[in-house]
């Protein structure tokens, strides 16, 4: 997978949402994507993404777009490649199956959010996407890399440990509106170069 610097800023096309995977292709297909830089033209699918993966606690447009307007923000999609999406989606452009972002503040960079369609999850994508934030943070000579999980989300847990992720602390009805609790996490970039 290969990432590039994001580019931002207001959408000026509705994308559709993506077809139900083929009942033949569910249980089988093992997606590859691309990383990409977030576009502005993405932010629909964003925006349909996060209603899906977080309910309540969703990013609005307005939350998204000042979010990407903070200094220090890099964000990437993932979108599907390869024979398996044209036979999925089409010949054309492919919807957004996962999104990441990552805030750095000169010392420590934070991930500020990580979703993946839920048809797209277990596949490495959220991996794929966590990796390439980490690779940034070390090309930004991050000392460490910090992130938030809700204290319920198991495999988001299982994949931050596997990449060598460590709880540090926990934040106290951290998600709103759901009222939940968050572990704090770090990966320690000791001397990145």
């Amino acid at each position: 997978m290969t990432t590039d610097q994001p580019t931002v800023g207001g959408p000026t096309a509705e994308q559709p949402a993506p077809p139900e995977l083929p009942r033949t292709v569910q249980h089988v297909y093992a997606p590859t994507c691309r990383l990409r830089p977030l576009r502005s033209t993405d932010f629909d699918r964003v925006l349909e993404l996060e209603r899906v993966l977080f309910g309540a606690g969703a990013w609005t447009y307005g939350m998204l777009t000042d979010e990407l307007a903070g200094l220090g923000r890099w964000y990437v999609v993932a979108e599907p490649t390869g024979p398996d999406a044209v036979a999925v989606y089409g010949a054309g452009p492919k919807p957004v199956v996962g999104y990441a972002g990552l805030w750095f503040d000169g010392d420590v960079a934070q991930v500020m959010t990580i979703g993946v369609d839920p048809r797209y999850q277990r596949h490495g994508v959220g991996r794929a996407l966590l990796e390439a934030l980490v690779e940034r943070a070390r090309t930004l000579r991050a000392s460490a890399v910090l992130l938030e999980v809700r204290v319920d989300n198991d495999p988001a847990l299982a994949l931050y440990e596997r990449l060598g992720f460590e709880r540090i602390g926990l934040r106290k009805r951290y998600y709103q509106p759901e009222d939940k609790d968050a572990f704090t996490m770090r990966l320690d970039l000791g001397s990145a170069s």
